[in-house]
């Protein structure tokens, strides 16, 4: 008797779960809440996620204002910056990425998709003419390529006014900016282009770790 009434009693217990909606949305929440909770809070607490690479130094203002045109203008819609511990990637890209070259990256430029080449390991790689033209016509050096060309980027001047804001924001989450990096902010992209900044920010990417 006793087996019965337990086997009735867990049976509407399923059935009142799998046949409420709302019930079920909150326990598959409640689930998936736990599982992040575990899974994500011990990153935290991982040197190897929260302490930068040696040589991993935050973006200079030049460089960015390079990532902002880099994020504005869509680059990582075809190009991931995510090597990963593959010999095919390796081979073609360098030494994999590792968590603690983006301790200074907000929002990190990971992805997946590749439309073209990934891009972490970019920095120093070709000079900066090389960049210039390629951002004016890709095709004038890969003649293969289905780049958009970025002609505007040449002409259009690094909004100053709006880096010291930028770094200040970046510092309350954790980049360590000084008062003086802040306050030259200005000065230091006055009179540069949205293209000088671009390529700053490319010819700085993934150089720290050999």
């Amino acid at each position: 008797m006793s087996n019965n009434n337990t086997s009735a009693s867990t049976g509407f217990s399923h059935e009142k779960v799998e046949t409420n909606n709302f019930l079920m949305i909150v326990l598959i929440l409640l689930v998936i809440a736990i599982g992040g909770i575990v899974e994500i809070v011990p990153l935290f607490f991982q040197k190897s996620t929260t302490e930068a690479v040696k040589g991993v130094e935050p973006y200079n203002a030049l460089q960015l204002a390079g990532r902002d045109i880099y994020i504005r203008e869509g680059c990582y819609n075809c190009h991931s910056q995510m090597i990963r511990p593959f010999r095919a990637e390796t081979l073609r890209y360098g030494h994999y990425s590792v968590a603690g070259e983006f301790v200074y990256d907000h929002p990190f430029q990971w992805g997946s998709k590749r439309t073209g080449p990934d891009l972490h390991r970019v920095g120093g790689k070709y000079s900066d003419e090389w960049h210039r033209i390629h951002l004016n016509n890709p095709r004038d050096v890969v003649p293969e390529s289905n780049m958009p060309a970025y002609p505007w980027l040449e002409k259009n001047q690094v909004d100053a006014s709006a880096m010291a804001p930028h770094m200040k924001a970046l510092r309350t989450v954790g980049v360590p900016y000084t008062d003086e990096q802040i306050a030259a902010a200005a000065a230091d992209v006055k009179g540069k282009t949205e293209q000088d900044a671009l390529i700053a920010y490319l010819q700085i990417m993934g150089r720290a770790l050999k």
